[in-house]
């Protein structure tokens, strides 16, 4: 139970005499859970589809009231063909559930806007998550490297290099015969 302390009286006051007490401060800090359920909605009706869907997941309250329906996902996807961002194109966009639509290539876009790695994709395009001129969270030169050099390869890359190691090969094996060849010739024409 919360108990209110008097404040302390400094010795030189009168007993007789009374200060005005404060009353307690509320708790200045205001979330959005504590809003009213019609500005949730207000506010749900205006985020684009990845928030809509983070917000959606973040209670039991935001799962029932925010729409993640296809007219959203639909206008997601032409906000980005606007901006000439990265689409799925593949048959497989299944526009019914969140789960499904949120399978393949649509997951991995969602992630890439989460690092802000397209507001490094587009100059000129600003912050595309927080809609700023200048994004403040682009990566610096060595940072995209470590990136990169962290990156899975995948199974067309391993085929690519699998595919460079005999032309490489045959190139050294060429050099070499080029320094060879008229060194030989010399040797036998000296015979």
């Amino acid at each position: 139970m919360l108990t209110l302390l008097e404040p302390a009286r400094a010795p030189d006051h009168a007993a007789n005499e009374e200060e005005p007490q404060c009353p307690p401060k509320p708790d200045s800090r205001a979330s959005l859970a504590g809003l009213p359920t019609e500005l949730h909605i207000l506010i749900a009706k205006h985020l684009i589809y990845p928030d809509a869907l983070s917000l959606k997941h973040t209670s039991r309250h935001f799962f029932y009231l925010v729409d993640t329906g296809v007219r959203l996902k639909v206008a997601w996807l032409k906000e980005r063909r606007s901006h000439d961002l990265e689409c799925p194109n593949d048959r497989q966009c299944d526009l019914r559930s969140d789960l499904r639509f949120c399978r393949g290539s649509v997951r991995l876009l969602m992630q890439r806007r989460r690092e802000h790695l397209e507001c490094e994709s587009r100059p000129g395009l600003g912050c595309l998550v927080l809609g700023t001129a200048a994004c403040v969270h682009r990566r610096s030169l060595a940072q995209r490297c470590r990136r990169w050099l962290r990156s899975r390869l995948t199974i067309e890359l391993w085929w690519f290099l699998l595919a460079l190691l005999p032309i490489c090969l045959g190139c050294v094996w060429m050099a070499e015969l080029a320094t060879w060849k008229p060194a030989f010739i010399h040797s036998f024409m000296n015979k």
